[in-house]
């Protein structure tokens, strides 16, 4: 089984400096997965899902009562608490608080989760200093193709020097397009077991993880909701009219997006607008972690090129390159670039996709102007790479996919 990104990091930035590690991520993307391959490290283990009677209740009345899953008494031995979707406990963090105090010294823990750890903070006291946070993703071109992250030096380098690029690229981005980057659809590589897989993980999205961390009662609206959402991917994202079409009030709608964000179903991306001169300042672009639910394919392409985006600005962050975030670029006039990646809160470069036209799209030019700093014409189509100028490239997408994480 091949060693899922995130490993190492976990292991040596986390777990041997004596510090909780907080893996979240959508529904069946590989936590529990990945939890495994960590465990092979350890001389004890125990592994607990809160959907497990007796574990569930053994933590609502004794939490402290792990230490008796494991035998302290034998020395220099490394021991691994995993504590699966934990956060759906009430005060969770003011108990595992409780436990990393009293048994941090003698075993490492890790927590994971289909909901943002860091949000669910529902009562008791801060963890703040005791866990680092690390989000897992879907397979990405350069997670499959190759065997170690790039930096944001190696990337930067990398992409702007040379036409470098993994033979078996473009294959896998048609995998990628085709099947998702979820384990199950993609290494199956079959239409119905992804058609199948796909009603499965929405069911257990609404049915199951809505209903365990909320208290939304209108399952079938905010299903109408999700329906209503991979039509709207790659365009600002208007709330008023998602109220319209549905008849409920705008709060509403904005709250269950809210927590459609939080349980990992899809993702929005800001504007940026510091230094832009009539820039929009409040309407989000909306993606899924499933691109495979978007009809045209254009626009799967989008959200495909922000899936990865996304994967290498959450990586880099959460091993500790710095602050990195996605955005995109659009005025009041209309003019708008696809992407912004934001590093240390400036910018760092922009990205506009297109599915199949290789001719420069011009309009980048009014904001790099002012931002000065590189832009990439992406496209689906393989075989196109060409220097335009010294801040300005069109390339292919299998020239420029497999360096990001």
């Amino acid at each position: 089984m091949k060693k899922r990104y995130l490993e190492p990091y976990i292991q040596n930035l986390s777990l041997k400096r004596n510090k909780m590690a907080f893996i979240s991520g959508p529904r069946q993307i590989g936590k529990t997965t990945l939890s495994k391959m960590i465990m092979k490290h350890f001389d004890q283990v125990s592994y607990q899902n809160w959907d497990e009677t007796t574990f569930r209740k053994m933590w609502t009345k004794s939490p402290n009562q792990v230490e008796n899953l494991f035998d302290l008494t034998l020395k220099n031995k490394s021991r691994l608490l995993v504590l699966d979707e934990i956060h759906k406990s009430k005060s969770w963090k003011q108990k595992l608080k409780g436990i990393y105090d009293h048994l941090g010294d003698s075993l490492s823990i890790l927590v994971t989760g289909s909901a943002r750890l860091n949000v669910y903070n529902n009562g008791g006291d801060s963890l703040m200093g005791r866990y680092l946070h690390f989000r897992l993703h879907p397979f990405t071109v350069g997670e499959k193709l190759t065997h170690s992250c790039s930096s944001p030096t190696d990337f930067h380098k990398n992409v702007f020097s040379n036409k470098a690029f993994e033979s078996k690229a473009q294959e896998t981005i048609q995998k990628l397009m085709t099947y998702s980057g979820f384990p199950e659809p993609y290494l199956s590589q079959d239409t119905k077991i992804l058609n199948l897989w796909r009603q499965g993980r929405l069911e257990k999205v609404v049915k199951e993880d809505l209903r365990d961390l909320t208290r939304v009662q209108e399952v079938a609206q905010v299903e109408a909701l999700m329906s209503l959402l991979p039509e709207r991917v790659g365009s600002p994202l208007s709330t008023a009219s998602l109220r319209e079409d549905l008849e409920v009030s705008f709060d509403t709608v904005k709250r269950w997006l809210k927590y459609l964000e939080e349980l990992y179903y899809c993702y929005t991306i800001r504007p940026y607008s510091k230094s832009i001169i009539r820039s929009l300042k409040k309407e989000p672009k909306l993606y899924l972690y499933d691109w495979t639910e978007i009809e045209d394919q254009a626009f799967r392409f989008e959200n495909l090129v922000a899936s990865h985006l996304l994967k290498s600005c959450h990586f880099w962050t959460d091993t500790g390159e710095g602050p990195f975030e996605l955005s995109y670029l659009r005025d009041k006039q209309k003019n708008e670039v696809d992407f912004v990646v934001i590093k240390n809160k400036k910018p760092w470069f922009t990205l506009e996709c297109k599915y199949s036209d290789s001719a420069l799209d011009t309009s980048y030019q009014k904001f790099q102007n002012v931002l000065k700093v590189p832009h990439i014409q992406l496209i689906f189509q393989p075989g196109h790479w060409r220097k335009i100028d010294d801040l300005t490239w069109v390339m292919s997408a299998e020239y420029f996919l497999p360096f990001l994480t």
